[in-house]
This record gives structure tokens, sequence and C-alpha cells, in this order.
């Protein structure tokens, strides 16, 4: 499956092992969720399925003790990877106050969590650009050896934050990473209605910045993009603009029909190149994995889940007298 060999991208079988397990793991919440909504127990799913490997290959190719990440709504990935836990997820699912991000205040998929550098996000798609783009303007000021990683869609880089942000990163040579995850749709809106470029990593050349375009499905190849880009920002030599490929397999949302615009087909299609699927085929091949070990890996991470479940919508509500906590100034 991986074009470059794990060992050629300097990973061991415990590291590849460990991002097999982080992509399965947002997977099974990923699917968690979805039943959850569809049993009227969650009222919001916004889903990371299809784009696992990018979001784990490129989270384990950064530092977690000093970097800052700042996902976009899908990087469920991202933000396992970096600290938040099956618990934190489920806490926010159900809107409970234990819900890391916000409290039970926002919906799914705004992810924030100071104590592991997950720099919150905003309802209005691309924000988290600019604002990647001041953390590493800081750091570069302040001297410190980090990066700031941010992730968006292929649709958000129209946007106005995204070629202001790429802009002055480039101008002033910021230590930031910027990553498309490219699935193909923005919402209902294919790639050939969104950008008249082959690639969005094309835009890379307006800027004077280095952009490359890597297979989304292939967690290794989309590591050793991010690792090198990180070697490149801590040396000096500015910001990357990458390219994940994939495949959103999902609707846009749970509140999404995607048969309206996309045929079951070009979704079966996508689903036969499945990262979850490919990459385990790899481990299997390269005998870094056998099927006793996957089963352990998923009965773990099964028991995990309906664990966090269980304690999640069993958590009590937060109080009404909370209400304008965190919403006007208090004295």
């Amino acid at each position: 499956m991986a074009k470059l060999n794990h060992e050629q991208a300097g990973l061991s079988k415990d590291d590849v092992l460990k991002m097999f397990e982080t992509m399965l793991e947002a997977r099974m919440i990923d699917e968690r969720m979805w039943l959850l909504n569809r049993a009227g127990k969650i009222p919001f799913v916004i889903s990371c399925q299809g784009q696992e490997a990018a979001q784990v290959g490129a989270s384990m190719a950064l530092d977690r003790d000093v970097d800052y990440v700042l996902p976009y709504y899908r990087d469920l990935g991202v933000v396992l990877h970096f600290g938040m836990t099956a618990r934190d997820i489920m806490m926010s699912a159900f809107a409970k106050p234990e819900d890391p991000n916000s409290g039970g205040r926002q919906m799914p998929g705004h992810f924030g969590q100071k104590k592991n550098r997950i720099v919150t996000g905003s309802s209005p798609v691309t924000t988290q650009v600019p604002h990647a783009v001041g953390i590493a303007l800081a750091a570069k000021m302040q001297g410190d050896e980090l990066v700031a990683f941010t992730t968006f869609g292929e649709g958000s880089s129209n946007q106005g934050d995204f070629h202001e942000g790429i802009n002055f990163a480039s101008v002033h040579d910021l230590p930031v990473i910027f990553m498309v995850e490219n699935n193909k749709y923005a919402i209902s809106v294919p790639q050939e209605k969104q950008l008249n470029v082959e690639k969005v990593s094309d835009r890379a050349k307006a800027y004077g910045i280095h952009g490359e375009t890597v297979d989304g499905n292939d967690p290794v190849a989309v590591y050793q993009a991010v690792k090198n880009a990180r070697e490149r920002a801590l040396s000096g030599e500015g910001p990357s603009l990458i390219e994940t490929v994939s495949y959103r397999l999902t609707p846009h949302s749970s509140d999404d029909d995607d048969s309206t615009y996309r045929s079951k087909a070009e979704v079966e299609a996508a689903k036969a190149i499945d990262s979850i699927h490919t990459f385990g085929e790899y481990l299997r091949a390269n005998g870094l994995m056998d099927e006793e070990t996957e089963a352990e890996i998923r009965g773990k991470l099964r028991r995990m889940i309906n664990q966090a479940t269980d304690e999640a919508e069993e958590a009590p509500f937060a109080s009404p007298d909370t209400l304008e906590q965190f919403v006007y100034g208090e004295v």
C-alpha cells in the first residue's frame, strides 16, 4: 500500500502499529457517534471517515510537547494523537459539561484543549489559518523552536483567510504548516467546480513557498511530507502547503443527504481504497500485524469506546444557572 516503506521514513514497528490504532480509534468513535445520532441520542455528527490516514500520519510527524495544532472540524485523528480521549469526544457529542472543548456549549468538531496545545476552532471555516500564522509569528519573535500546524478542506483554500494567512506567513518565513485535506467535496460542491488548478498545492507557487500533494490514504507518505515540512520550518525556510488527497466516505454531516450530488458507485469505489483497510493490508503483508493482534486492538478500542459512551450518556447536563457563564463579562 505504502509507496514509501515505513522504515525508510524512520518509523518502527511500534510506530506504525500505533498509527494504525489511532486511525482505527478515530474510525470506531466516528461510527459509534453515527449510531448514537440515528438513535436520537446525540444531535449531530461531522465525520472523519476516509481522512484518518492523513490526520494521524501528519500529527505523528509533529512534536506533541511543543507544537500547536489548529484543527478543522473533521480532525478527530489529529486531536486523538495530541491527547484527547474517547471520553472527551463523547462528552462533547452528548453536550455534557465535562466536554473539554467547550463544556458542552458547542457543537461537535469544535476541538480545543489548552493543556494539549489544541487551539479552539470557530464555526466559520478557515479562521484557524490566520490564527496558526499568529502563533507562528509569536514563536519566531520569541525564538521558540516550534511549529504551528493547521488543517482545512480544499473548499477553504478559496476563502480569504487562507490567502491572507499564507501570504503573511510566506513574507515573514514563519514556522507554520498548512495542510489541505482534499476530500473532493466542499459540502456538495465537487472539486472541479471549486478550483481551476489541478492541485491545491499548485497555489503554493503564487506565494513562493513549498507545496506538494501526497496520497491521503497513505499515512506513511503524509508522515514523511509533514516531517520534512517541520524540518524546513525550524531551519528558517518558512511555511509549507501540503495537500493530502483522499475521499469523504460519509455525507458532509448527519444532516446531509449526499445521494443528491454523488452516486453510490462513486462512494463504493472510494471505500475500496479506504486507508483503514489498505494500511491494515500493508501491516499484515510486511509481518507487522497479524489477525490476532488486530483483534486485540479492536477489542481494546471497543471496550474503551463502550465505557466512554456509557459515562457520557449517564453524566449530568450542565445546571441552568451556568447558562450565562463565559458569555457576558463578569465583575
